[in-house]
């Protein structure tokens, strides 16, 4: 299986959960990796040593992704260590949850300079540096086509607006060979919303299968779009979310 061998590829976020198993997934795929982090160095250079075990280069760099100079940067930074760029997977992001009378003016700047802007700049970044017939992978989430409840207003809002990007990306770089796509997994095992978690028995009733998706499945589902194979996929969004939104 090394559909992505020579392929360079970027990952935000990817020190833990769905962007560590994505990161290797790539790898593992023939692609060297760099990976961005924000508090997670070790965790991070966990995931540069799996990279490196399936044969591939791997890079770790500090970003916040909520300073878009730093997001900005650190997109060249990856570019110049990899050697090029042909992949970038905007994964980075933050869990929000609460009541629209609850959340602050602080939170919903906060909850939009990372899932939202960061995804934007991460993007732009990137698109003055992919090679033709490159792609572009965001992580969204299901939450933004049903929002099976309370609370998840800023959240879904947040991850509404990255199929929009997704989209215009299509647009913009289409007429390079670049493609745009989402991938918009449901309640995944993570850190994050742990499947033994206190909200996840509420969240496994919506479930078509009874059970929370594990970031290897996410991340086969960015492995594919990242493929040649994906080649006429653009402006999609790939819903993995066990029949969340069924």
């Amino acid at each position: 299986m090394t559909e992505l061998t020579g392929k360079l590829a970027l990952v935000t976020g990817g020190s833990r959960g769905i962007g560590a198993a994505t990161a290797v997934a790539l790898a593992e795929a023939g692609a060297d990796v760099a990976l961005t982090y924000q508090h997670a160095a070790e965790d991070a250079a966990a995931v540069v040593k799996r990279i490196e075990a399936a044969g591939r280069r791997g890079f770790a760099f500090q970003a916040d992704a909520a300073d878009a100079t730093a997001v900005e940067t650190v997109v060249g930074r990856a570019a110049d260590a990899l050697g090029g760029l042909d992949i970038l997977v905007n994964n980075a992001g933050v869990g929000a949850a609460g009541m629209i009378t609850d959340v602050t003016t602080e939170d919903l700047d906060r909850v939009l300079a990372i899932n939202v802007r960061g995804a934007y700049v991460a993007a732009r970044a990137a698109a003055a540096r992919l090679s033709d017939g490159g792609r572009v992978i965001h992580v969204g989430s299901t939450i933004a086509e049903r929002n099976a409840g309370p609370g998840m207003t800023l959240y879904g809002m947040s991850k509404a607006a990255i199929a929009g990007l997704s989209k215009g990306l299509a647009r913009d770089l289409g007429p390079r060979g670049i493609t745009s796509n989402v991938v918009q997994p449901g309640p995944v095992d993570t850190a994050m919303n742990p499947a033994d978690g206190p909200f996840a028995e509420a969240q496994r009733a919506f479930l078509a299968t009874g059970r929370f998706g594990t970031p290897d499945e996410i991340a086969a589902a960015v492995r594919y779009l990242a493929s040649p194979a994906a080649g006429y996929v653009t402006g999609a969004e790939l819903t993995i979310d066990g029949g969340h939104a069924a």
